[in-house]
């Protein structure tokens, strides 16, 4: 029975996802999207209430815009939207627009080579890929494709609050008791953890923003109480670049959490690595590795950053950095433990490839465990990506973005020095607060 090869399979009907698919359709070429979730960009309306940091210029990929003027549609010229507005003007629409291009329900379980389990060589690049899937209503189905785009993201796997990057002991237990979450809490979520003690895990903008939303019910009900817990023992670069940063609302975002611990309405805690989580008396009791132990919360937010989900891809084979889990390539560029000042640098395919030809990880799954993803960084990626599919290697080698500066300077500094890692390395001496860095518009 003859099998029909798709052109390109693409893992995941996100930002990037979909951006990439109207790239292939502008040239010539029939992607198919397998999305697990029942609608587009699902990742992100499970954070809808948040808005991102990025304007409406920056959020629309430039062949998505193309495709969908075509239908008279107009994009949104100013403002910040929330991940909400993100999909229902700009991400939903161009979806249904890809129309049967897309497939709902559609989770992979698994990528190889037809025929060829990963350690064989013979004849491996001339056969097709065969993409694992397992559909909502039960079925499985192997879909073959001459390539595959991973584009699935990293909101499924989030880190867990344990300090070895392991669940605490504990941790599992205290979810099932509905006291510990890995996701930050909406606004109306915040506002019914009025008069309680929230603790808030993790360093990086999705903790800042639950902080900021925090701190706003601290100021209408002073008695309730929010602990901040990080890892580090130091300030770093503690708050973003603030006014330096050339995505203002993400500078802003930094300097709004640092008024909040300023003013009082949020408690700090440095150098605390979670250990264990105990429920005690129907609350979670945190206790580092040192000893010590935080009051008794009615609410855990774990904001400790993502991760790759690799399972179902042990059949390919992938070059990835040991410590970022990203393209050995673009891993130096995106290192927390080693970026410095200025923006890091655009990537396309070149950064992307793996050992396995036609394979390409693409959006905030190429950054690995690293926290600085932007969605135009995701869209140039697939813009390259695409290109040297469709054999322009030398649109496929152009650079056609220049990503903003940060404004912030040194790397994340020396885990256990407090004096070294408050400097603020090649620039302006650091604010003196605690070090941030996670959320993303990927």
């Amino acid at each position: 029975m003859e099998v029909e090869v798709n052109p390109v399979v693409i893992i995941g009907a996100g930002p990037q996802g979909l951006a990439a698919a109207a790239h292939l359709l502008e040239r010539g070429l029939e992607p198919l999207i397998l999305e697990s979730g029942d609608c587009p960009a699902a990742a992100v309306v499970e954070w809808g209430h948040v808005r991102l940091f990025s304007p409406w210029s920056e959020l629309i990929d430039p062949a998505a815009r193309r495709l969908l003027e075509l239908t008279g549609w107009s994009a949104p010229e100013s403002g910040y939207p929330t991940g909400a507005e993100w999909v229902e003007e700009y991400l939903a629409p161009l979806a249904e627009e890809l129309g049967d291009s897309v497939r709902y329900g559609s989770r992979v379980v698994g990528v190889g080579r037809k025929g060829r389990d990963l350690s064989v060589d013979d004849g491996r690049a001339k056969q097709p890929f065969v993409v694992h899937v397992h559909r909502a209503d039960g079925a499985e189905e192997r879909i073959e494709a001459q390539a595959v785009v991973d584009a699935s993201g990293t909101w499924r796997t989030p880190s867990p609050a344990g300090a070895e990057g392991l669940p605490a002991l504990g941790e599992h237990a205290a979810v099932v008791a509905g006291l510990l979450d890995h996701r930050t809490p909406g606004r109306d979520e915040a506002a019914e953890l009025e008069g309680k003690h929230v603790v808030v895990v993790g360093s990086g903008h999705s903790a800042a923003t639950a902080i900021v939303d925090l701190a706003t019910v601290v100021r209408r009900e002073p008695d309730t109480r929010v602990t901040w817990a990080l890892r580090r023992g130091a300030v770093g670069n503690a708050f973003g670049g603030g006014s330096a940063d050339e995505l203002p609302e993400r500078g802003a975002l930094g300097q709004r959490a640092k008024k909040a611990v300023e003013d009082g309405l949020v408690d700090l805690v440095t150098g605390f690595r979670t250990e264990q989580v105990l429920v005690e008396d129907g609350r979670a009791v945190l206790a580092s590795e040192d000893g010590r132990r935080l009051a008794p919360a009615d609410r855990v937010v774990v904001a400790t950053g993502f991760r790759p989900d690799l399972s179902f891809l042990s059949e390919v084979r992938l070059d990835l950095d040991v410590r970022l889990q990203a393209p050995t390539k673009l891993a130096a560029d995106v290192d927390p433990n080693l970026h410095s000042c200025g923006s890091v640098r655009a990537t396309g395919a070149a950064d992307l490839a793996h050992p396995e030809p036609g394979f390409y990880i693409v959006g905030a799954k190429s950054y690995g465990r690293a926290p600085t993803f932007l969605a135009m960084t995701g869209y140039e990626q697939v813009r390259s990506v695409v290109a040297e599919l469709t054999g322009d290697h030398e649109a496929a080698e152009r650079v056609e973005l220049e990503l903003p500066d940060t404004g912030v300077c040194g790397g994340s500094g020396l885990f256990d020095a407090p004096e070294q890692a408050s400097s603020g390395g090649c620039c302006a001496p650091a604010p003196q607060l605690v070090q941030i860095g996670t959320r993303t518009d990927g």
